[in-house]
């Protein structure tokens, strides 16, 4: 990356064909995205008026994610907040996805054309960027509003996903699914090794510290993951939702294109529920197993189960921590 022009210069510094003021302000939109544990699994690089988003497969997680879905999606959800944040600059944000077979870590180029006029629905999802965080701690009682679903919805329809709010009886079988997948998975003692690689202690650039893993419920299995098995819980404990409210996001297929799809589809639903002040977590422990095509609803048509959301309203959390832009932009 170019280095920046001396105090009092009449040029911005380059990067590419782009400033660095502006490349930076992409890039700590794009990276303030959610990814599995935190792991941030992205990387960029600038090349005259284009932006390339590449996985990063060195953070991809091998026992919980060994195929990269994951992956994708937290870079497929970094991608809309790039193409969010160049509108909101004033530059049309032309997307190429997957754009070189023989680069299959390209996930997208993105063309900063211009010049854009940001309407209001692109600027109220950029500035909820900034405010969206995981809950993992306990929701109030009371559902989200029908008309607030309805709008999930569509947040997911607009990037080609697919957003179903379970019922109660679905709730009940995918709450078992995930009970059931995550007592496997703290039965592997390669996937407790992963999880003390990235949650827990202090952290101020990646993984999840311990100020964002939540409380435990004293009485039953709470709804979220369990990052410190066989230790206290940094947050202690709290009474969760009786009845939690959950959706399914999907898509019509798998692979890498559909996983990249399914990231820019969850990141639209996810700023679209901060704006209304819904508050989320994902519950992906099933999804990471063979059997993920368990948690489709039998009743719908074939779909590719994505991603599980508890949503609800609960009480304001701490951030998780990122990495400074200049540790993820190639030269």
């Amino acid at each position: 990356m170019a280095e920046a022009g001396s105090r009092g210069s009449s040029r911005p510094a380059e990067t590419g064909g782009l400033s660095r003021r502006l490349v930076e302000e992409l890039l700590a939109a794009a990276t303030a995205a959610p990814s599995m544990h935190n792991t941030q699994p992205w990387r960029f690089r600038v090349s005259q008026d284009a932006i390339e988003l590449r996985a990063d497969p060195e953070r991809r997680l091998p026992v919980a994610d060994p195929a990269g879905r994951a992956m994708y999606i937290a870079c497929g959800a970094a991608l809309l907040n790039l193409r969010l944040a160049a509108a909101v600059a004033g530059r049309e944000p032309v997307v190429t996805p997957l754009p070189d077979p023989g680069q299959p870590l390209l996930l997208a180029t993105v063309r900063l054309a211009g010049p854009h006029q940001a309407g209001p629905a692109e600027r109220g999802l950029h500035a909820a960027i900034a405010l969206r965080h995981t809950n993992r701690g306990p929701f109030r009682g009371h559902p989200v509003p029908q008309g607030v679903l309805a709008e999930l919805a569509d947040a997911a329809r607009v990037e080609g996903g697919i957003l179903h709010v379970l019922d109660h009886d679905e709730t009940a079988r995918v709450l078992y699914l995930v009970r059931d997948a995550e007592r496997a998975w703290l039965a592997d003692p390669a996937y407790r090794a992963e999880l003390d690689r990235w949650a827990g202690g202090p952290r101020d650039r990646e993984g999840i510290p311990d100020s964002a893993l939540g409380p435990r419920s004293p009485d039953r299995t709470a709804p979220v993951r369990e990052f410190t098995p066989g230790r206290p819980s940094p947050a202690g404990y709290a009474w969760f939702e009786e009845d939690p409210q959950l959706a399914v996001l999907s898509t019509r297929s798998g692979g890498t294109a559909g996983w990249l799809l399914a990231g820019q589809a969850l990141q639209r639903v996810l700023l679209t529920a901060t704006m209304r002040g819904i508050a989320v977590s994902p519950l992906t422990q099933p999804l990471e197993t063979h059997e993920a095509w368990l948690v489709r609803d039998p009743r719908s048509g074939h779909e590719e189960p994505q991603m599980i959301l508890r949503l609800g309203y609960g009480l304001p959390v701490s951030p998780a921590p990122r990495r400074p832009v200049t540790d993820v932009l190639d030269e």
